[in-house]
Formats: C-alpha cells, structure tokens, sequence
C-alpha cells in the first residue's frame, strides 16, 4: 500500500488546459472518489496517476518516490476500466492470472495468489468459465480480480459501473466497499455518480472544469457544500436552489443578493392542514407532479416562478394541481452569495 500526492498537477492539450494546477494528499489505505460531470478532468487525474496520461507540469508521488517519468508498470498500481477489459478466449482463472505472467513466481503460488482472489471475490466455483458465460457483475469481479491479485500499492477504478444496470450497480458498491475493508489497500475511484461517491468514499473529491471545488467525507459535503455546485452535485434528489427574491418577506433571508438552497427532504409539503411549530420559512405552491416511493412522496412545485421539490410522507399524498404549504425548519436553510456562488453559510 501507499499514499499518492498530487502537488500543482498540470494536464494541457496544445493549448488547452484540461486540469489547472490541483493539489491532494490522498492517504495509504484511504478509498477516495472523485466526481463531478463529464470533461471535468477526474478521469484526465487518474490517467495521470496511472501513467496513461504524460503530466504537463506538478508531481506525483505514489510513496516517498516521485513517479513523474515512470511507466505504468513500474508504477506498482492496478487500474479496473469501464469496460471490463478481460479476455473473452481466456478462463476466469486465465483472466485472473493474466497480472501474474511475468512475475517471478513458482506455477504453485500463481494458482494460489488465483485461487485466493477468486475466494475473496466469490468466483472459485467459475475459475474454469469463460466471460460469455457470466453475468456483468461477474465479469467485473474477474476484471477486480486480475488488478487484486498483483497484490498492488493502490487500485484505480475509472467508471467501474457504468455499463451495469440499477440493480447490479448496487450490489457491486456494497463488493467493492466490502473488499476495500478487508485489503485495506490506496483506492482512488473515478464516477459521475453521487450516489455512488456518496456510498462508497471515505473521501469525495468534486472537480469542474479541471479543479478541485471541495474535498471531504460525504457527510461533510452533504452537509456544508462549499459552493451552490457542490450543493446541488452532492445529494438526490439535487438541492432546490432559489433568488432571495422568491421569498419575498421572509425573514431568514437576509438580502436580495443570495440564493437560497433547501433539500427536497428539509422542504416538508403539509398535506394535513397543521402546520409544524418553529418552521423559520413557509412556502406556497402549486403541485405539478408526484413522485410515491413508498415511505415518502417527492412533490413537484411551482413557487412564485420557479419548479421544486419537497417530500411528503408516503401515505400522504398531495393532488394535482392543488395549492399546498411547505416549510422548512431552523438550520435547513442553505444561503449562497449570488455573485460568487460562495457558501455564506446555513440559518
């Protein structure tokens, strides 16, 4: 295992520069993710960290070695892509191995490094298959398992999930998040996905346009975003975000000159009539649609102008069409200065 720091990390095409410069510590053993939107430069850093991309200017450390100029296979990491890229002629156990063929090991302690990888990932009991015989998340669990049993100083994954529908991709975060546990081996992840930044990091990365906006523990980026991106990046439903003038006479708001950002799950529709004690802001709006998930209901709005969403429980559910009453309760209101897009913080 091994730390990686990225100190001034420069990436230019001629003359565009797709990352500007970025600093991080990520710490051995740590599963860090990066995300953001497509062309924000999070897979452009991990190439560069992997060797697949040339640095324009800054260092890399993998360790207390400076990596700069090294190649990828003197890099000491193993990297699982999108699509799999395993053999589709070779066995599970073939695939497996593939990672093993120049090392310099007796034939009885490759098949036990396999044998040991395909245990830990389930895979012993489809070692003789080949790919066309399993499932997607098999198939990426083989991919895992030709970068694991290298027994590597750091894993990069790049859009491991991608290609994976709803159902799959929950059960390989919960894998992947299992294995990271019990390897406890330097983890950097590449995803556009929240939801699986959210899940999976000890650590979120948020890049745009070739920066770092915030770094944190998805509770700290849920909780205190630093920017009206990061606010309405981080979180599903995304933050309702909001003029000051659109709550207009409300006193929590301070001035014209701020957005104001509420979470879906801190604007209450109240569909019984009674409206909670101590709510520091009162809406009203019109509902354009409705979402039943069961235990709660995502309701559309139309306030004064602009669309939101507020959650109702699920056994309650507004109409239609009808005019209903949201609050939102002290400490839930986000507020943003209009200008910069700068955190002023929460009331």
């Amino acid at each position: 295992m091994a730390s990686i720091a990225l100190e001034k990390l420069v990436k230019r095409y001629d003359k565009v520069e797709a990352v500007h410069g970025i600093d991080l510590e990520i710490a051995d053993g740590e599963f860090v993710v990066f995300v953001g939107p497509s062309g924000c430069g999070k897979s452009t850093t991990l190439r560069m960290i992997a060797g697949l991309e040339e640095i324009t200017g800054g260092t890399l450390r993998i360790g207390d070695a400076v990596v700069n100029e090294r190649a990828p296979k003197a890099r000491n990491i193993a990297m699982v892509f999108q699509n799999y890229a395993i053999y589709p002629h070779l066995t599970v156990r073939q695939n497996i191995g593939f990672g093993l063929y120049t090392a310099k090991l007796s034939k009885d302690e490759k098949n036990a490094r396999i044998d040991d990888t395909a245990r830990i990932l389930g895979l012993t009991d489809y070692l003789e298959r080949r790919p066309a015989a399993l499932s997607g998340g098999q198939r990426q669990r083989v991919a895992i398992g030709r970068a694991m049993v290298r027994n590597p100083s750091a894993f990069l994954f790049d859009e491991p999930l991608s290609n994976l529908d709803a159902q799959l991709r929950a059960q390989m975060r919960i894998e992947i998040k299992k294995l990271h546990q019990e390897l406890k081996t330097t983890t950097v992840y590449v995803t556009h996905d929240q939801i699986e930044a959210m899940t999976m990091a000890d650590r979120i990365v948020v890049m745009k346009d070739g920066n770092i906006l915030q770094t944190g523990t998805p509770v700290d980026l849920y909780e205190n975003p630093a920017d009206v991106f990061t606010a309405r990046f981080i979180g599903s439903p995304s933050m309702n975000m909001l003029p000051a003038l659109a709550l207009a006479g409300q006193s929590a708001v301070p001035s014209d000159d701020v957005l104001v950002g509420i979470r879906p799950h801190d604007l209450l529709a109240v569909v019984d009539g009674a409206v909670p004690e101590g709510a520091i802001v009162t809406l009203e709006g019109v509902v354009e649609a409705v979402e039943p998930l069961g235990p709660e209901t995502m309701v559309h709005l139309n306030v004064a102008g602009a669309s939101l969403i507020a959650t109702s429980p699920g056994t309650l559910s507004p109409a239609v069409g009808s005019r209903i009453t949201c609050t939102v309760q002290p400490g839930k209101l986000y507020l943003f200065d209009a200008a910069t897009e700068k955190s002023l913080g929460r009331k």
